[in-house]
């Protein structure tokens, strides 16, 4: 599978001022609060009322888990468990300020941004709150390209993938408005060669464009948790704090096949619950990259051999599970600009002719979170700054989640993504940074250089590793890129289609078990994920219902 789609990210970031103006893209209004009409049907996990059966139990209430849950309730019963809090717990999530300020937060176990560092040595963050990682990110809005579709080994229907996206953009997704550093970077994206201008659009298309947000006119989150305002709230239950230990598996057929018919969670005072599905019911897991793998494996489906070791009872073989996971690696160069930047935010996209993609934002911040840099150890601005970041789609490279723990889910597992072991990542790396050496050479970036009198990239004041001056020097870019990685927060893969699970997304080898989430795909949908993966919560809950 071909796999270069690269993009090119600017952001300019302040830790106080974030003053945004957005205007509407279909029914969502300019002055709209976050609606948490959904709290009616939530429930804390140490409540007993949640121990019941169900037709469907959803693990995660995140980007698919939401959608999911609401689509399914429609007919049916469905308990959703999320291991996170309420987002009115932290107000702050709900605030584009409070998206760098919740990147800042002390990880105390509750807080809604949970840290982890990977193998790689590399820092991340996952969401952890109802909304899931819609909660915590940088509110950029796009629909996935064609060419996904395509080679994700699954058959769509396209009407269908289309209706589902119009359900989700009617409920939380704005149109931008200009901003004057994104008009700007516009220019300096077509300045660079990257054509044509194509106004305001959702779709992956070859251009310049100015695509959706989650953020609307008053600088408020609109996150996956309000699509479950669209369910039935007499079939919908929601729990809190609830974190699944294992799915619980039953032989269900003459023939042994394992079948899964509930699961074991426990509240946030470690007391142990069940809850069950119905004979015709499921358990569907959509817990992300790194929680999905490491719930199967505890509970006893993956790697036989691997299992054993471990003294977990398996369930069903399959070596695949917790393997093919993924990243996008983030490069970048961050420079002082001469005085300081008015704020805005993540709106501005442009993709060439080869599927080149950049996306350009701006806000201002004094004291940026750790999570923007590879490690806490890298040197902070004294000031406004912009981050412009190339990053690399696809990739090729992989890596795997194993067990730390095979007793306790709260332990977070080991995760490795093997950033450029694939060496066409490494070349789509040094295409992408030139790529961005062309942007800073254009005349729309002088304003930004500390000394406009110098030539080329002279002029701009670098803070951390520089971009290499020579735009022939493969080796010295090569370095660059393998010295100035970090994380994109874009993970993937670990379940994939063909390897385990079938093209509906079944688990193969047990009975009324599935998979709705990021796991499933070896590849970025778009050049931001989240709008794919809750239309794919919401695709996946009605084609269950058809099949029914």
């Amino acid at each position: 599978m071909e796999k270069s789609t690269m993009s090119v990210i600017v952001l300019v970031l302040h830790l106080f001022v974030l003053h945004l103006q957005y205007s509407e893209v279909h029914s969502l209004s300019n002055n709209h609060p976050h609606d948490f009409s959904y709290l009616k049907f939530v429930y804390n996990a140490s409540d007993p009322q949640l121990e019941g059966t169900y037709d469907y139990i959803v693990v995660g209430g995140g980007t698919s888990g939401c959608s999911l849950a609401a689509t399914l309730s429609e007919k049916y019963s469905v308990l959703v468990l999320e291991r996170g809090t309420l987002p009115t717990a932290y107000p702050n999530l709900l605030t584009t300020d409070g998206f760098v300020y919740n990147l800042q937060q002390e990880d105390n176990g509750q807080t809604p941004v949970q840290r982890f560092v990977s193998e790689d040595g590399i820092d991340n963050v996952r969401g952890r709150v109802l909304g899931g990682t819609s909660m915590i990110n940088a509110g950029v809005y796009a629909r996935a390209n064609i060419s996904f579709y395509n080679q994700s080994g699954i058959e769509w229907d396209m009407d269908l993938v289309n209706k589902t996206y119009k359900w989700i953009e009617d409920t939380i997704v704005v149109r931008p408005n200009w901003q004057q550093w994104q008009a700007l970077a516009g220019d300096g994206l077509f300045e660079a060669g990257v054509s044509p201008r194509n106004g305001f659009s959702l779709d992956h298309e070859p251009g310049i464009r100015l695509t959706g947000s989650t953020f609307d006119n008053n600088g408020t989150r609109h996150a996956a948790d309000e699509l479950l305002n669209n369910g039935d709230a007499n079939n919908l239950r929601v729990g809190v704090h609830a974190t699944v230990e294992k799915i619980i598996f039953s032989n269900r057929n003459q023939l042994g096949k394992p079948a899964a018919v509930g699961v074991q969670y426990s509240d946030a005072n470690l007391q142990s619950h069940q809850a069950f599905i119905h004979s015709k019911g499921e358990v569907i897991l959509s817990a992300g990259t790194i929680g999905t793998p490491q719930l199967l494996l505890l509970s006893g489906v993956g790697p036989e051999s691997y299992l054993s070791s471990l003294k977990i009872k398996v369930y069903h073989d399959n070596p695949y599970v917790g393997q093919y996971v993924y990243d996008n690696p983030r490069n970048f160069v961050n420079i002082l600009p001469p005085k300081p930047l008015k704020p805005s935010y993540v709106t501005k996209l442009g993709i060439t002719d080869d599927f080149y993609q950049c996306s350009i934002s701006m806000s201002n911040y004094s004291t940026p979170p750790f999570s923007l840099f590879p490690s806490p150890s890298y040197p902070l601005p004294p000031s406004s700054f912009a981050h412009i970041v190339n990053k690399i789609s696809g990739p090729l490279s992989y890596g795997y989640v194993t067990l730390r723990s095979s007793i306790d889910v709260r332990v977070a597992p080991n995760v490795k993504f093997n950033y450029f072991s694939n060496p066409i990542d490494l070349s789509h790396c040094v295409s992408g940074m030139k790529n961005i050496g062309d942007f800073l050479r254009t005349d729309s970036l002088k304003p930004y250089r500390a000394n406009p009198d110098l030539p080329g990239i002279d002029g701009f004041n670098f803070l951390g590793i520089p971009l290499p001056k020579n735009q022939s020097d493969d080796a010295s870019f090569k370095t660059f890129c393998q010295d100035a990685v970090a994380s994109y927060w874009h993970y993937h893969g670990g379940c994939l289609v063909e390897k385990v699970v079938d093209d509906g997304l079944r688990v193969m080898g047990i009975d009324a078990l599935r998979v709705v989430d990021a796991t499933t795909f070896p590849s970025m949908p778009a050049s931001h994920p989240q709008g794919f993966y809750m239309m794919l919560g919401r695709y996946m809950g009605i084609k269950i219902m058809q099949d029914r």
